[in-house]
């Protein structure tokens, strides 16, 4: 294992402290544990210095904020704007009509597979795992990480469907679900947020290259085949994939920024 110099922000005095020779492998989830940026060191302070726990629902609050409103602006623009573009409705749906009307029994088995992998009962459980076996580890930071990557994801989801409505696509659908809940993909959004963050978490530990690969490729193509079973269930467009996509990686970012803040807060 190689070492190396990492800082620690120390928030009360607003410097940097520097520990040569410090072995990164010490850290237990390197990508969590890094001292914040700037903008992280202006969250620590702005519920005062050393309050982690008021650090963290700050920035919960202010993330869902930021993100629910470029969501909702996002889905107001492809309603509003973009499907009144001559064209794109009919390439929006055309990739759904496709799948649709090529749909066989292993397809169809294949498709609940990935909308189950997705949802709203399997995701919880595993974040609720992770969450109980770094809390009996008392690693609070990481506890708190994906769960409450899950909640930021999920309250957005919520908030731009109350906001933004569309039709489903016009093909027999495979689902019992409100019609016009169409944008964006809850499930592609909730997919990256656990499988990316788990992802991330592991490949902060591990130094081999082709593991690193391998798990980031396996991070990579679940999402891909959870948006291919929602839209060949007939549930969502290949736009609202993208607004799912969008929501995804922004909850994941914004908990790594939050967790890192905290961190700085906690110093």
């Amino acid at each position: 294992m190689s070492t190396e110099t990492i800082p620690t922000w120390d928030s009360s005095t607003g410097r940097a402290h520097v520990y040569p020779g410090r072995d990164r492998s010490k850290l237990e989830f390197p990508v969590l544990e890094m001292p914040p940026g700037p903008l992280g060191r202006r969250l620590a302070a702005l519920p005062g210095d050393g309050h982690p726990v008021r650090t963290h629902l700050c920035g919960i609050v202010l993330v869902l904020v930021a993100i629910a409103s470029l969501s909702i602006v996002a889905g107001l623009v492809v309603t509003r704007v973009l499907l009144h573009v001559p064209g794109v409705p009919g390439a929006d749906e055309s990739l759904v009509g496709f799948v649709a009307r090529h749909r066989s029994s292993g397809l169809t088995e294949a498709s609940l597979v990935g909308s189950i992998m997705a949802g709203g009962v399997v995701l919880p459980i595993v974040a609720g795992v992770v969450a109980l076996l770094a809390a009996a580890a008392r690693h609070w930071r990481l506890a708190a990480f994906l769960l409450f990557a899950l909640a930021v994801e999920s309250a957005s989801y919520r908030l731009t469907t109350l906001a933004v409505h569309r039709h489903r696509p016009v093909v027999p659908r495979l689902e019992k679900l409100p019609v016009e809940a169409s944008y964006p993909s809850g499930h592609t959004a909730a997919s990256i947020v656990v499988y990316g963050g788990l992802a991330l978490l592991l490949t902060s530990r591990i130094e081999n290259r082709a593991a690193r690969i391998a798990i980031w490729a396996v991070a990579a193509l679940i999402p891909v085949f959870v948006a291919f079973s929602r839209m060949y269930r007939g549930m969502h467009h290949p736009l609202d994939i993208a607004g799912g996509v969008m929501i995804g990686i922004a909850a994941l970012y914004a908990l790594v920024f939050v967790t890192r803040a905290v961190g700085g807060a906690a110093k």
